[in-house]
């Protein structure tokens, strides 16, 4: 089971405020630090954090949409099943290897810097953040990590190494979600839209609704023993 660590120091804003609401802006608050019981509060209101550019100050966004994948609508083309056979899935057995992954300088819009690195680590070590890995070959291929707290799971980064194989590890987690039971009310939440997550099945739910859906989301128990 997760160990809970410290509370938080640090108040953050509800998203349900309506002077939130009126500021039409999907960043909510600024500031505070990254330790376990302040990235735990944050989810558990429905923030996550991403660094500044100035590299020093945290951003806490609660999107005025949200794109959740629901764990019955993921889009699996008859190419990708295939390709799927090739790799093996594998849960929480290189987790800092795919944070690093994902964290590479080299990718476009990279956004992971050291700060998260660290503070999602020790939230693996507590048992709160996990990796969902795709693995080739005797080697790691793809992944993806995230943090679940009851039925949550917060998808954070995913990367490949081999084509398809972020789609494969995504596959492996709507599986393990829905096995844990329940799966309409599990969220599997990825942040933002894209098209690239669209076209997988994505959709995007109004932030009250997404809030209300975090709520029932909490009470389940978490997929990840």
């Amino acid at each position: 089971m997760p160990v809970e660590p410290p509370l938080a120091l640090w108040d953050f804003p509800d998203p349900r405020d309506p002077a939130i609401d009126r500021a039409r802006d999907d960043l909510v608050a600024v500031g505070a630090d990254v330790q376990p019981g302040t990235l735990l509060a944050a989810y558990r209101g429905g923030l996550f954090p991403m660094p500044a550019d100035d590299d020093e100050t945290m951003l806490w966004f609660s999107p005025r949409q949200r794109g959740v994948l629901p764990l019955d609508g993921l889009r699996v083309s008859r190419s990708l099943r295939k390709s799927a056979r090739a790799f093996q899935i594998r849960v929480d057995t290189s987790f800092d290897e795919v944070v690093d992954a994902c964290a590479d300088p080299a990718r476009d819009g990279g956004w992971i810097d050291d700060r998260i690195r660290a503070a999602y680590g020790e939230l693996h070590r507590l048992g709160w953040a996990h990796s969902v890995e795709a693995w080739r070959d005797g080697r790691l291929a793809g992944g993806l990590y995230g943090v679940s707290i009851g039925g949550l799971f917060a998808g954070e980064s995913m990367f490949h190494r081999d084509r398809d194989a972020s789609k494969v590890a995504l596959i492996g987690l709507v599986e393990l979600l829905r096995a844990a039971g329940d799966p309409e009310r599990r969220l599997l939440d990825v942040q933002w839209s894209t098209p690239h997550l669209a076209s997988l099945g994505v959709i995007e739910l109004p932030r009250r609704d997404y809030l209300t859906r975090l709520d029932e989301a909490l009470e389940l128990s978490p997929a990840f023993g």
